[in-house]
């Protein structure tokens, strides 16, 4: 079968509409052309129009089968194939993922924090980003930590991935335009969007200047609270989380920074072409959104802040 042309696009044009497939834990599926996914097996000898199949894995493979994490990305060119990463100049003084008695101190005072100001500066959100407080470590795997970001422009022919833990990102000034390698989310102030650990994405300000929020685990993963009391209906439907469909770019990108957050410090490898190249995917390992007014606080009363204790580990209230 001839392969079919492919999408190109410079990554300016993001898609006013998005289809969303959702659900929140399930097995999804998605293709950008049609029989790019292989049938009755996952890494075929040759794969559809001759695509690379590679797995990213949110668990070990010998999880219980109700609680392993993984997806099949089918790709144009290998993930794996950039320069060497190197520690990024000038490092990035302001995040933190061990924390102990060397750089953190105790306070038992409730404390809040004023909106930071917007950077005078360009500023991207991963020059924007910022730890505010956290416990345990990253390279322990256990623990969390706090950021907030301010950022006054889009990521420029660069990806960010993070390789401690998960992103929970609450947007509360500008709307986001986050492209992962599953495929795009916009993402609005009332919207939260959560990255998990090992996928590459961009983000993009068609607002102009953004802030918000970033809640990070080790180790774990966001899940839905048991219910109690509250009854079968009450907080989070997982119909409502929504999780993208596959789109991809086929161009060439010289000099594309792929920026690893590992161990709270940051690192940068070169390649030559978009690591959105991925066609087609299937998994339970994936980014998705909800909004929070789709969020019952109780059986039939609907939330007036911002969400109220819908992951374990981490609670935000406004």
């Amino acid at each position: 079968m001839e392969k079919p042309a492919v999408l190109k696009t410079d990554g300016s044009d993001f898609p006013d509409v998005l289809d969303y497939q959702s659900g929140f834990g399930n097995h999804f599926s998605s293709e950008a052309i049609s029989g790019a996914l292989p049938p009755d097996q996952n890494s075929p000898l040759i794969c559809p129009f001759g695509l690379y199949a590679e797995q990213i894995s949110g668990t070990a493979f010998t999880a219980p089968r109700k609680l392993n994490q993984r997806s099949w990305l089918y790709r144009i060119k290998p993930s794996v194939t950039h320069e060497p990463f190197k520690p990024r100049v000038p490092a990035h003084e302001k995040l933190v993922s061990e924390f102990d008695r060397s750089n953190t101190s105790a306070n038992p005072t409730q404390l809040r924090w004023k909106p930071v100001d917007i950077p005078d500066s360009p500023t991207d959100f991963i020059d924007g980003l910022y730890t505010m407080c956290g416990a345990g470590s990253a390279f322990l795997r256990h623990g969390y930590a706090i950021h907030m970001y301010a950022a006054s422009k889009s990521m420029d022919n660069c990806a960010f991935c993070n390789a401690d833990g998960d992103f929970l990102i609450v947007p509360q000034k500008g709307k986001l335009w986050i492209t992962t390698e599953c495929g795009m989310l916009q993402v609005s102030p009332g919207e939260i969007v959560v990255l998990p650990q090992g996928f590459r994405f961009a983000v993009d300000l068609p607002d102009g200047p953004a802030r918000g929020y970033v809640a990070e685990i080790f180790g774990t993963h966001f899940q839905l609270p048991d219910l109690g009391p509250i009854g079968a209906n009450g907080l989070a439907a997982p119909r409502d989380f929504l999780v993208p469909t596959a789109w991809f770019e086929d161009a060439s990108r010289p000099g594309f920074t792929i920026v690893q957050k590992f161990g709270g410090e940051l690192f940068t490898a070169k390649q030559d072409f978009s690591p959105f190249n991925v066609v087609a995917w299937h998994g339970n390992y994936v980014p998705y959104k909800v909004h929070s007014v789709n969020f019952p606080s109780l059986i039939h009363t609907k939330m007036r802040g911002l969400f109220i204790k819908l992951f374990h580990h981490i609670h935000f209230i406004t």
